[in-house]
């Protein structure tokens, strides 16, 4: 990972971003190996994700009744849902910023998703308060928290990630032609954020249509 947030004295495309030589070479497919580290992670994150859903339809359908408890609410998730979605966007438009020149909206992009990042956690711990059971109290407990608990902790390395290459751009790390480590933060962003589509699918929404009721 932290391979993934240097840039090696890399372009983007792979290549030394020192070497005057290559500097108006037009881009090759090559990527870099901070790219792959983080495709790797990812894919790695996702399997995990995919295990972790899994079990969860799984126990559903040995229960004669899933969830055994009230539905999950949507006050608290609905709104919560759309702020993530939303951060994904602002991590879009600073990215696209740097794209452009533009380190000042590129600055304001990770400020707004940094923000918007940790109002969402800030909610999750809201609704976790208003949970009525526990992990322990059953199969579906353990199983709601580890899945909602094992996203929100992938969201907070996340806001860290958002963190770090924050303070980079403070310090005017990045140009057009280098951002790795702002590409791969926002790459591991959105699946984060495609993850939580998923969780939240499975949590909130399929309880409503469960055929064990």
């Amino acid at each position: 990972m932290a391979t993934a947030l240097r840039d090696d004295g890399m372009r983007d495309d792979g290549r030394a971003s020192g070497d005057p030589r290559q500097l108006d070479t037009p881009t090759t497919s090559e990527r870099p190996p901070g790219w792959w580290g983080m495709v790797g992670l990812i894919m790695t994150e996702a399997s995990l994700f995919t295990f972790l859903l899994f079990s969860y339809y799984y126990l559903g359908s040995l229960s004669p009744q899933w969830p055994p408890v009230a539905r999950p609410e949507l006050t608290l998730s609905g709104p919560n849902t759309m702020i993530l979605l939303a951060s994904s966007g602002t991590m879009w438009w600073g990215e696209a910023g740097i794209r452009r020149g533009s380190r000042g909206r590129l600055i304001s992009g990770l400020v707004l998703t940094f923000i918007l990042g940790a109002v969402f956690l800030s909610i999750q711990m809201i609704e976790y308060h208003k949970t009525k059971f526990l992990p322990q109290s059953h199969a579906y407990g353990s199983v709601f928290y580890t899945i909602t608990g094992f996203h929100g902790a992938h969201v907070a390395i996340g806001l860290l990630m958002v963190l770090f290459v924050l303070a980079r751009a403070l310090c005017g790390h990045f140009t057009p032609a280098r951002h790795l480590a702002i590409k791969n933060a926002a790459m591991y962003w959105h699946f984060v954020d495609i993850v939580w589509l998923f969780v939240f699918i499975t949590i909130y929404i399929t309880p409503r249509f469960w055929w064990h009721q």
